[in-house]
């Protein structure tokens, strides 16, 4: 019998996918965003560079004209937004975010905001989200992102 030689370190971690790095940045992400949660977002689905998150107007979500306030709308697609451009294991932040509002969100609408990225290189990206209710769409972002230092999850031993 053969005595066995020295051990070598193996990293017995499988190396994650693309979808498990995106969806383990997104929960320590929502660990820490007290804002999403607090206005009752949801993520429904979260990819490597898209996100989809989703959010119901309450009574206190209403402006004057007794309509969802644009302020949420916009906090829903920028949400979703951040989501989207923090899946690569980055630290991303927003550098700047515009909304088109098309039709009126309705108290009880389940909001939804679908995001994607139409393109990132360097420290720099551009996604867009499209802000429904059921088949109607109600606002178009457009948001641009600049990444950060440090990542959202601890690098792997070797």
């Amino acid at each position: 019998m053969q005595t066995p030689g020295p051990e070598k370190r193996v990293n017995v971690k499988a190396a994650l996918s693309p979808e498990d790095i995106a969806r383990a940045c997104a929960d320590a992400m929502w660990a820490e965003d007290d804002a999403s949660k607090g206005l009752g977002m949801e993520i429904v689905e979260i990819g490597p560079g898209f996100a989809t998150l989703a959010m119901v107007v309450r009574p206190d979500m209403v402006n004057g004209q007794r309509i969802a306030h644009g302020g949420f709308i916009f906090t829903l697609a920028d949400s979703a937004f951040a989501f989207a451009c923090n899946s690569h294991n980055e630290r991303v932040v927003a550098a700047q975010g515009q909304i088109t509002f098309i039709k009126p969100g309705r108290l009880s609408d389940r909001l939804v905001a679908n995001a994607r990225e139409v393109t990132r290189g360097g420290r720099s990206g551009i996604y867009d989200v499209r802000v429904t209710a059921g088949d109607v769409v109600i606002a178009e972002f457009r948001g641009h992102s600049r990444v950060i230092p440090g990542t959202w999850l601890p690098a792997q031993e070797n």
